[in-house]
């Protein structure tokens, strides 16, 4: 899961109070950058006769509407307002004329965002229309790097023309708003700003099939999108999905990241019986996670929660920042804002009675078994860790075995693989050595000419210099390892293709060794694959095929482990 997730959903909301000066009552509209993709965000300003100015905004591809603004001053031309329910803020400039206000939004980091008076704001809701030709619901399947993930276009005509809605059911991920749908004649576009995403092709005759092609980023995959009746039965279940009534108590809550302004959104299992309990955080690998760590059907992490919890353990998982019900930006997050994103929930579990806040212990997977070490290296009241396919090598030496592990698995000769795997490496060596970002961007252009379509290269090289990937590809994680004292079970599955055992395990085994801890454990399971579900090849194209969840192997291995230390 270091390969980020197909979809972003990013939480944002916006401000109101009191100002004079400048006339700003009406409609703004403006959008926010966040990497290659895009969020439109439309600002309505109304004054009240006190005088005192009420606001509301809308995500227009988030289809959040309405959000309410919490406190706003205009002093002379200067517009300030706040957003405490997303720890957010905005501070910009109105000019002279009163049609352009430029600033910044910040939440986490500062991003530029400029809005301007508009009389025709992009509406967030349409009248209906007579329906289209096209109006219904269209299924593909999109392949990428060996995996197979189905996408649900929901085609609706309006008053306003043709719109549309997506489903990711693979990622649990509903009704994203679709940005624009232009058809001319049997020629169809659908852009999806926001993720920096897309699908253009031809409708047949018959208007039961879309052949086209799906765009995201550096890539292109070939889709095809056939006309469904209805999408029921589209939504997986397997068979180790826990089911209602618990044997436990679960309880939905929020808890602060004070020092980044975010608040997360989580659920607490609890043991029946009398406490105080051991308890464990989850903590979830890359990319946009919801605290079930839902990927391609599966919940690993609801799966885990529900066996630890009957075995005695108390779990908090909790949704990435900006993610499901969590605030914050997500998008602009790096692999150690995550990591204050932990330690706010080991403070939250000290507040609770059933919980022993002497044993209180990390579960990350991928990449939160890299956060794991890096949060018990500085917080000594970590009790223990458990590193599911965690890092012990740089990320860009993942990344790029990774990538060839993969390919092969794939059907790619080793040669070609190999191949691809340097081109990686050196493209992965520029983001870390070239500090000027004219000339990167000019060297990454030149490297990428000819490998990606002209139309994509600035989104190319937009999402490979993103925070995130500039961080986790430099960051080494053994000095963290080195430091860490606390009880640690480091695992591995024998066919896992996206944190290779082989690479990692000795190099966790060795900086352990190396600090001087004296109770930790390293073993690879045997026919496990990244997710830790029994595989035939490992390969990620197989996850959303197997029943399995999670193999009981791994689950056992786990609960014994930490109940020996209870």
């Amino acid at each position: 899961m270091f390969t980020r997730k197909l979809l972003m959903l990013v939480a944002l909301v916006t401000a109101a109070s009191a100002a004079h000066a400048q006339n700003i009552v009406g409609d703004w509209q403006g959008t926010l950058k966040l990497g290659p993709a895009e969020l439109r965000l439309v600002l309505h300003i109304a004054k009240g006769d006190n005088g005192v100015f009420t606001a509301t905004l809308d995500s227009i591809d988030q289809a959040a509407n309405g959000i309410p603004v919490s406190s706003m001053s205009l002093k002379e031309a200067h517009l300030d307002f706040t957003v405490e329910a997303v720890r957010g803020s905005y501070k910009g400039r109105v000019n002279s004329e009163g049609t352009v206000i430029a600033g910044t939004w910040t939440q986490g980091e500062p991003l530029p965002l400029e809005f301007k008076r508009t009389a025709n704001p992009i509406k967030a809701e349409h009248k209906p229309a007579k329906p289209s030709d096209i109006d219904g619901h269209w299924l593909g399947t999109l392949e990428f790097t060996g995996m197979k993930l189905r996408l649900v276009f929901h085609i609706t005509n309006t008053a306003d023309g043709l719109t549309a809605t997506l489903d990711s059911p693979d990622q649990n991920a509903n009704g994203i708003p679709v940005t624009s749908v232009t058809r001319n004649g049997a020629a169809i576009k659908m852009e999806l700003k926001q993720i920096a995403g897309g699908f253009e092709g031809k409708i047949d005759k018959d208007l039961t099939t879309m052949e086209g092609a799906w765009t995201q980023g550096r890539g292109s995959s070939p889709l095809t999108l056939k006309r469904i009746k209805s999408t029921a039965g589209l939504s997986v279940r397997h068979p180790q999905d826990p089911v209602r009534p618990f044997p436990y108590r679960e309880e939905d809550l929020t808890y602060q990241n004070k020092t980044q302004g975010v608040e997360l959104a989580a659920t607490l299992t609890i043991p029946s019986g009398k406490g105080p309990f051991t308890a464990v955080l989850l903590i979830t690998g890359s990319g946009p996670q919801d605290r079930d760590e839902a990927l391609l059907g599966h919940r690993p992490f609801l799966v885990l929660s529900d066996y630890l919890t009957r075995k005695g353990i108390a779990v908090l998982r909790a949704d990435d920042r900006g993610i499901g019900k969590s605030t914050g930006n997500f998008e602009t997050a790096t692999t150690a804002d995550f990591a204050t994103d932990a330690e706010a929930g080991i403070s939250y579990l000290k507040t609770r009675p059933e919980i022993d806040h002497h044993k209180i212990g990390l579960i990350g997977h991928s990449e939160g078994g890299v956060i794991a070490p890096m949060v018990a290296a500085r917080n000594s009241d970590v009790a223990f860790i458990v590193m599911m396919a965690g890092s012990g090598v740089p990320g860009d030496a993942i990344i790029a075995e990774q990538l060839k592990l993969i390919e092969e698995a794939a059907g790619k000769s080793h040669e070609q693989a190999e191949k691809d795997a340097a081109e990686e490496r050196e493209i992965l060596a520029l983001v870390i050595k070239e500090k000027d970002e004219a000339e990167l961007d000019k060297k990454l252009r030149e490297k990428l000419a000819g490998k990606v379509p002209q139309a994509q290269l600035g989104a190319a090289i937009k999402q490979v210099t993103l925070p995130w990937v500039r961080y986790f590809i430099t960051y080494d994680p053994a000095p963290a390892l080195t430091k860490v004292k606390c009880p640690v079970l480091a695992i591995n599955g024998e066919r896992d293709l996206q944190v290779p055992p082989r690479q990692n395990l000795p190099a966790i085994r060795k900086a352990l060794e190396a600090g001087g801890n004296k109770d930790f454990e390293v073993d690879e399971l045997p026919g496990l694959n990244h997710l830790f579900q029994t595989a035939k090849t490992g390969a990620p194209s197989e996850y959303a095929g197997i029943e399995e969840t999670i193999s009981p192997i791994a689950l056992e291995k786990m609960a014994d482990w930490i109940l020996k230390r209870r």
